[in-house]
């Protein structure tokens, strides 16, 4: 037996249209391997080993559609088999896929994935990597490439930012897919939005400087193993000040590549193996490492073949920029 473990949401409950993880997993068929997935409720350790109670699938066939999505048949994949597997010896990769956020099931799963490197297996994005690397904090670590940011739970200093910087964008730490995201702006409301936003001082926030570029385009840059795939542009709405779906390919330029070249030795450090940089106007906004998306939709939208080139890499050593447009 070999192939790919996809440790999973409920697959009833993924996006065959957009979701990135499908995305991976048409990749990984297509280069012969055999897909097999789990949740994070069917892992165990038995006799120190990890076992997993995993479902081999087929994945229907798909073509690209319109607004950056795939056509493909409601039932877009189909059980060949379930059994129990040995998840080091099984197979020969284990791609953690869970969404944010980091709560106690992410951990659990986390901490049981870290027994399947102790048992020679293979997994990417590494689990303690995942947990030492903070997806929003992680960035402040290189507080010269980012956008003028404070972390607090303090409302006071929320406005204060805001006071100096005119308008602000604050998120909680723990927060994940553009929910309860604020924009901030120096008028009468700052105090009470500050207010709220930290739940009367009681819920660390990150603050971070409005950037007006943001209109021409959030670049989100796909790393594996450190180096560029590729990148796309995404933009927010007129009725919605928070980023949309990708919508045009981005070219990545010389403050991209500086980005990339100071964070490559931390998450090569921390086994990173994909991530998605958020920049805007050459600022670092945020290090996405849980589950880094976006690759499925890009490759709808451009024919470019993210999906391809990762799984490529991570399992034939491939060249990263194969199959991409100069």
């Amino acid at each position: 037996m070999s192939g790919v473990l996809f440790v999973t949401d409920p697959l009833a409950g993924l996006r065959p249209d957009i979701d990135a993880s499908i995305g991976l997993m048409v990749a990984t068929q297509d280069l012969g391997a055999d897909v097999w997935a789990c949740e994070p409720a069917d892992l165990a350790v038995v006799g120190g080993r990890v076992t997993g109670r995993a479902r081999r699938i087929r994945l229907a066939p798909r073509h690209r559609g319109g607004d950056h999505r795939w056509v493909v048949d409601p039932r877009w994949h189909e059980a060949v088999e379930e059994r129990s597997v040995d998840v080091a010896a099984d197979v020969d990769l284990t791609l953690l896929r869970i969404d944010p956020p980091v709560d106690a099931r992410y951990l659990h799963t986390t901490y049981l994935l870290d027994l399947v490197e102790t048992c020679g297996g293979r997994v990417a994005n590494r689990p303690a990597g995942i947990r030492a690397l903070h997806e929003k904090l992680m960035a402040l670590r290189f507080p010269h490439l980012c956008p003028e940011t404070v972390v607090t739970a303090d409302p006071a200093v929320v406005r204060d930012l805001v006071a100096r910087v005119g308008t602000a964008v604050v998120k909680p730490v723990d927060g994940f897919a553009g929910l309860d995201v604020w924009l901030l702006r120096d008028d009468d409301a700052a105090a009470s939005l500050a207010e709220s936003a930290t739940r009367g001082g009681t819920r660390h926030v990150i603050a971070q400087g409005y950037l007006a570029d943001v209109e021409r385009g959030n670049k989100r840059l796909f790393l594996v193993d450190g180096e560029v795939v590729g990148a796309v542009l995404r933009r927010p709405s007129t009725t919605d000040f928070r980023i949309g779906p990708p919508v045009a390919h981005a070219d990545v330029d010389a403050a991209d590549l500086t980005i990339v070249a100071a964070l490559g030795p931390l998450l090569a450090a921390h086994g990173i193996a994909l991530a998605g940089l958020d920049v805007i106007a050459g600022r670092l906004i945020e290090v996405n490492v849980t589950c880094p998306g976006g690759m499925h939709k890009t490759d709808a939208l451009l024919g470019t073949d993210l999906s391809g080139a990762t799984m490529r890499s991570l399992l034939i050593n491939a060249p990263v920029t194969e199959g991409f447009p100069a």
